[in-house]
């Protein structure tokens, strides 16, 4: 990270006085609300102590870990927040990593060697969570489908 990135936002483990922040950001840019434990997320914070973005690594079921929730206040992106986020969560995750998106950000995980998992690969939690989401995004008319997502 250059120092004028890291002399602009800092990472931390969230606190319980985060919770309310990063369920309101969450709702914000329209991601997944359910699992959102602050015990597991990680949070950027401005030089106020602000938080300014966060995600997580969150338990799912089936013993599996997920990297999730990855959101960025609109007035601080394409600043390498996400990116910074990214790397700490998974420099200490233990392997593999799941996770779920929209097709379009298949390209972003791939920078992180992520690989789309086949429907047929997939463990029973996410085949059931990529039905569902397929019925809901067809619902909505979305031109989007649910890549799952593995790294290692």
């Amino acid at each position: 990270m250059s120092d004028t990135l890291t002399s602009t936002f800092s990472l931390r483990p969230a606190t319980e006085d985060d919770s309310p922040a990063i369920k309101s950001l969450i709702w914000q840019v329209h991601i997944n609300p359910t699992g959102l434990d602050w015990h597991h997320f990680t949070v950027a914070v401005n030089r106020a102590d602000e938080m300014i973005a966060c995600a997580q690594l969150k338990p799912v079921p089936g013993d599996l870990t997920e990297l999730a929730s990855l959101a960025v206040r609109r007035p601080y992106r394409q600043q390498g927040i996400a990116r910074a986020l990214i790397e700490y969560l998974l420099a200490e995750a233990p392997r593999p990593v799941y996770l779920t998106c929209r097709s379009s950000l298949g390209e972003l995980y791939e920078k992180f060697g992520f690989q789309r998992v086949a429907l047929e690969d997939m463990p029973k939690y996410y085949r059931r969570l990529h039905k569902l989401a397929t019925i809901f995004l067809d619902l909505t008319r979305r031109n989007e489908t649910l890549f799952v997502m593995k790294l290692g």
